[in-house]
């Protein structure tokens, strides 16, 4: 999850693994129609765009795989001119009153990283209660590359199956409360706050509706997400030290954070055992844990810092940062990776298009996930 804003340019069930050898539908894979997958994405097969403009990202399933909740700027359907809260069918399909798309945040203020409840609701953050304008956007700091940390931002809860009405507040108070995600019980949300005085991970319980602490080194804690079995999270930080730990403070003072140095943790679901699983160059973040509990998928662009590090791509790393593996091959931006919940598909978001033109367009994609690539993934073209 990112602050405020898309970076542009750029377990309920057991989970079934993909042999490889259909699509998830069953029907026989035909490699001349994937006109959206590059050579070298063994892993992905039957790539599925959803949306078609603007930027849009942060796609996160629904507990029963049907639908994707996503923030979008995409002038056709968001009625700001910054971020507002979707939800679509997860196969491109109409939904029940014959749009793709229903808005479920209130289309005021900014909003950003939209995840459902089990029982089908969705909570998101949003600035509206401030104010119904988006709050000034930020890019640049000092000659920086920086995120803004809007105070201004709660959690809230509401209901897409209903008319937008007020959602509820679910987490407020003082400062920056955003990048809410759910345990797989539906149990606990963590979040990342300023409300201690530094961006760290906190753990919010709904049934006893106690916070709890995650995190407490300096640096920036954020974007976490919860294994499979709920008993692990993992997320990106920062860990600033001397002159640059200076800095980190002060920008946070202005209420902005540096994206430049990031790399992936994972702790215990109470903040035990905390690790470092990367150690890489660059901005590594966005991470989600493969269905096995065993790896991270993330989004990276340390291969590319020579070039400029306007690459990104989705990689994939053991628990004990052994075994890297790039996942997408696309040239451009790959991003924001989620399993859904049978662990069958992947929703991420991309600059891709199927010409290979440059694109500043990020958008809502979905691919059949191959646990284990045959030759025709291995080999894979294609068609001219």
């Amino acid at each position: 999850m990112v602050p405020g804003s898309i970076l542009p340019l750029y377990a309920l069930l057991p989970f079934l693994i993909v042999s490889g050898c259909a699509s998830f539908s069953g029907e026989p894979y035909d490699a001349a129609a994937d006109s959206l997958r590059f050579p070298g994405e063994k892993h992905l097969r039957n790539i599925r765009q959803l949306t078609f403009g603007g930027n849009n990202a942060e796609a996160y399933w629904s507990y029963d795989d049907e639908q994707l909740v996503f923030q979008s700027d995409w002038n056709r359907i968001s009625p700001q001119d910054c971020d507002q809260i979707f939800v679509m069918n997860a196969d491109g399909t109409p939904l029940t009153e014959g749009k793709p798309y229903d808005l479920v945040s209130t289309g005021r203020g900014r909003t950003t990283c939209g995840y459902f409840l089990p029982d089908g609701r969705v909570i998101y953050a949003s600035t509206h209660a401030k104010a119904w304008a988006c709050p000034r956007p930020v890019t640049f700091e000092a000659g920086r590359y920086v995120w803004p940390i809007y105070d201004s931002y709660d959690i809230y809860v509401t209901n897409p199956d209903t008319t937008l009405t007020k959602p509820d507040l679910l987490i407020g108070g003082p400062g920056y409360d955003a990048e809410a995600t759910v345990s797989p019980n539906g149990r606990y949300v963590v979040f990342t706050s300023t409300r201690s005085g530094d961006l760290e991970l906190w753990r919010y319980d709904r049934r006893t509706e106690e916070l709890l602490q995650l995190t407490d080194a300096v640096g920036y804690d954020g974007g976490a997400f919860f294994s499979p079995n709920g008993r692990q999270i993992v997320w990106r930080a920062s860990r600033p030290t001397g002159e640059d730990a200076e800095t980190y403070k002060d920008l946070l003072k202005k209420g902005l954070v540096e994206p430049g140095v990031l790399n992936l943790f994972v702790a215990d679901a109470d903040g035990q055992n905390a690790r470092q699983v990367t150690d890489l160059p660059g901005a590594n973040w966005a991470p989600f844990f493969h269905p096995s509990g065993k790896k991270l998928l993330f989004t990276s662009n340390h291969h590319t810092l020579e070039a400029g590090g306007r690459e990104f791509d989705l990689f994939m790393v053991d628990l004990d940062g052994g075994g890297l593996e790039r996942i997408t091959h696309s040239g451009t931006f790959d991003a924001f990776p989620m399993f859904s919940f049978d662990g069958e598909r992947l929703a991420f978001a991309s600059n891709r298009v199927a010409s290979g033109t440059p694109s500043r367009d990020t958008n809502i994609f979905v691919a059949d996930w191959v646990e284990r690539p045959q030759l025709t993934d291995k080999n894979f073209r294609r068609a001219e």
